[in-house]
């Protein structure tokens, strides 16, 4: 029979509250998370015709201007 020490007693303690705190925090899985709360929608905006309309010399206005 072995003689424990109050050393290794301390830290079988330390070791048993260790698990029970890591029980407590991962022992179970976290919530299920429904699909329907990973998608996000936003109305889409109208397009401005003024930002996309042609404009054959902006070039020159870019780079010469």
């Amino acid at each position: 029979m072995a003689h424990r020490t109050p050393a290794q007693e301390a830290s079988r303690e330390t070791a048993d509250a260790d698990g029970v705190r890591r029980r407590e925090r991962f022992g179970r899985l976290p919530e299920r998370i429904r699909p329907q709360d990973t998608v996000e929608t936003n109305p889409a905006t109208r397009p401005d015709p003024a930002r996309d309309t042609y404009h054959a010399d902006e070039w020159l206005i870019r780079y010469c201007g």
